[in-house]
């Protein structure tokens, strides 16, 4: 699969590492520009290029964009159009700047988040565990009862189907969260499995999985 990936922080870069030692192509990029990205794409090697962030998205049939809230505005949605676009952010006011209809609860953050992303089909993921236990915790040995859960949200079945592939691929065990707004207020912060980390059995009781 080709993945793009906006924002190299901890998050970014922990999920190239892992999506290159699945055998994905992956393009990162950040807002500092492709040569800033230099010693990472050296480090991960052929699989991984750096790019500016409008050809990132356009490498990607998934592109994971993790960067703050306030970043969003300047992202060339034109290129994200007809992508599945995962966002893999939380909102702390204060240090995400603040959001009046986020700190009132009026909207979920994957809700504002899509505003920024016309045309494309937005999964929420990635977003519950710190980046040290994505880098870590995966055991693909394990069943499914046993592994960290990792969940997402959204309104596509397809694309959260994706995913969900790569949870389990990585070694996590996949929860469908279900529709984006429902369940996006599961995920984020305050929510029942946010910074929490549940094996698949414990999960499920949260979100019930009929087909296990």
């Amino acid at each position: 699969m080709r993945i793009g990936i906006i924002g190299a922080g901890n998050i970014g870069s922990t999920a190239a590492r892992r999506f290159v030692r699945l055998g994905h192509d992956v393009c990162i990029a950040n807002s500092r520009g492709p040569r800033s990205l230099r010693s990472l794409v050296r480090e991960l090697g052929p699989r991984v290029t750096a790019a500016t962030v409008e050809d990132a998205a356009r490498f990607g049939d998934v592109v994971l964009v993790a960067i703050l809230l306030f970043g969003l505005r300047s992202m060339p949605s034109a290129a994200f159009i007809g992508k599945i676009v995962i966002d893999p952010n939380n909102y702390f006011a204060g240090r995400n700047g603040n959001f009046t209809e986020l700190d009132s609860g009026e909207l979920t953050h994957s809700e504002l988040f899509a505003t920024q992303f016309p045309g494309t089909r937005i999964v929420k993921g990635f977003n519950t565990l710190s980046h040290i236990a994505l880098a870590n915790g995966g055991r693909p040995e394990a069943t499914w009862d046993d592994r960290l859960a990792l969940y997402a949200a959204g309104d596509d079945a397809a694309a959260k189907s994706v995913v969900l592939d790569l949870y389990d691929a990585l070694g996590f065990t996949p929860i469908d969260a279900g529709p984006l707004v429902a369940g996006g207020r599961q995920l984020q912060p305050g929510g029942p499995v946010f910074n929490t980390d549940l094996t698949g059995a414990q999960a499920r009781e949260i979100f019930p999985h009929p087909g296990w």
